[in-house]
């Protein structure tokens, strides 16, 4: 598929509402209608992370006049949230809206497409998915799952989690179970800690009832409405294991085949308009969101330095290791790896020096 392309319809599509209305009749009178079910990993009550998936939908809709009609399922509704994908590989639904990372017990490799530790921020993560080869790098592996993928939401760099106990040294990380997702988890296990992967609904229980001693999943907005204040007074930061998570649509590859060139249009264009529009809408909510949990006595503080360096230290071995025995992971890693230095040599020029001095400012 052409990306450039695809971002001038998505243009055309997304941001000229008159444009919409107009395109809208024609492809009513002459396309099919297609019904499509859509798994999401999340719960509807995570309104802004399950919403990517209702703002394509709804999109769609309206571009193709209600002939491209796809129903969202929140986790657990179908299948549950961490079985997404596979339910789209088996052909049970069309379509699913899930992160990539979940799925590292299949492959280390599926890290690349949502984030890795100490990878890229949201508009790098854009950049290198839309021009600098990433998407093309991502549809090649993915294509031996019989899926398809287009970026569907981002969150922003996300915190660090919360604990029951303080983080002081890294004697404190080690015996720890945590709820951490994708590569992170890896990490955190060379440290000495034990990681969990559980899915968003069910984090709460799990750190109310002890089983685990402490939890991450998004940022401030999601974190409060998963209560998990109530259990942990510890807030951390930053979530350097996902400084600019991509949440992915994926589709069955012969579903998608199947589609008519219009509608493979239409449905980049609500895609795109999702990834955009979720991340403007985390950083309108987060900082409200952050200012009511430390309301709460909520205690926030940064992670120690010698726990980021080993943590740094622990990601750059594990990458190292994974891409001597894996060529998918290593073909990606190599160009992934050159394009961050190459973005955060930029950003440091121009938004780190500025961001710096705002901060001494404020």
């Amino acid at each position: 598929m052409d990306r450039r392309k695809f971002l001038k319809n998505a243009g055309l599509a997304a941001g000229a509402g008159v444009a919409t209305t107009v395109a809208a009749p024609a492809i009513a009178q002459s396309q099919p209608t297609i019904k499509w079910r859509l798994t999401s990993s999340f719960p509807k009550s995570l309104d802004t992370i399950y919403g990517g998936a209702e703002v394509m939908a709804n999109r769609l809709r309206a571009i193709t006049g209600g002939k491209f009609d796809i129903r969202v399922f929140a986790g657990g509704e179908i299948v549950p949230g961490l079985q997404a994908l596979d339910a789209v590989q088996q052909g049970t639904v069309e379509i699913c809206h899930t992160c990539s990372y979940y799925y590292v017990g299949k492959d280390k490799t599926f890290g690349f497409g949502t984030s890795i530790p100490f990878g890229m921020n949201p508009r790098q993560m854009n950049a290198w998915l839309y021009y600098g080869g990433g998407q093309k790098l991502l549809d090649e592996f993915y294509a031996n799952y019989n899926v398809v993928s287009f970026a569907g939401g981002n969150t922003g760099a996300q915190m660090g989690g919360w604990f029951r106990k303080e983080i002081k040294t890294l004697e404190d990380v080690k015996g720890l179970k945590m709820r951490i997702a994708g590569l992170g988890g890896a990490v955190f296990e060379r440290l000495g800690a034990v990681p969990q992967q559980i899915a968003g609904g069910d984090i709460y229980p799990a750190l109310e009832k002890g089983t685990i001693d402490a939890a991450e999943f998004v940022g401030p907005y999601d974190d409060e409405k998963l209560g998990f204040f109530k259990v942990a007074k510890h807030y951390y930061y930053p979530g350097w294991w996902e400084p600019g998570p991509t949440i992915h649509f994926f589709v069955n590859k012969k579903e998608w085949d199947k589609l008519p060139k219009e509608y493979q249009e239409a449905f980049q264009a609500a895609a795109y308009e999702a990834n955009i529009t979720m991340l403007a809408e985390y950083d309108h909510k987060n900082p409200p969101a952050l200012s009511r949990l430390l309301s709460q006595g909520v205690k926030l503080q940064k992670y120690p330095d010698a726990v980021m360096e080993a943590a740094y230290k622990a990601s750059m071995e594990l990458y190292a290791e994974e891409a001597a025995k894996n060529p998918a992971f290593k073909k990606i890693w190599v160009e992934y790896d050159k394009y961050r230095k190459t973005q955060n040599a930029w950003f440091s020029v121009a938004d780190t020096t500025m961001d710096r001095f705002l901060q001494s400012h404020k």
